[in-house]
């Protein structure tokens, strides 16, 4: 069985209720909920906070024994230096995931500090980004 793991940075908690034209209607944990059952031979787990430091945390904690780790470190994608680092720093594969097409928006957001050190990236394709990343992790 593959152990992954969703984590997710700031404000990601407000799924459901942030710009809803962006990221649609559902919460976080009702996307999760369906996620777990539909891949019931994938020990999944989900971390999720708004400060940088506990990002980098939980990468360090999880990154030498999971299977996969897919992150969407949001805003800090294009901010922290200090989360590309600790994906460089780890062995277990990173899947870079957007819930939107961040080429569509600022320009700020084309820059990944992410994306040199990950496995690969999704984004565009709404919560949907995090199946393909399971996916992903499901067939390699």
């Amino acid at each position: 069985m593959k152990k992954l793991i969703i984590i997710n940075g700031p404000n990601l908690n407000l799924l459901g209720k942030r710009e809803t034209n962006i990221y649609g209607n559902l919460t976080f944990m009702e996307f999760f909920d369906t996620v777990v059952k539909k891949y019931p031979n994938v020990a999944l787990e989900h971390f999720q906070s708004n400060i940088e430091g506990e990002l980098i945390d939980k990468i360090q904690e999880v990154g030498f024994s999971y299977d996969g780790i897919i992150l969407n470190a949001a805003a800090y994608t294009h901010t922290s230096i200090g989360i590309g680092d600790a994906i460089k720093a780890i062995t277990t594969p990173v899947v870079e995931v957007h819930i939107s097409n961040t080429f569509s928006r600022e320009e700020f957001r084309h820059q990944s500090y992410i994306s040199p050190n990950a496995k690969g990236v999704i984004l565009g394709f709404g919560l949907q980004s995090y199946e393909l990343a399971i996916e992903s992790f499901i067939s390699s």
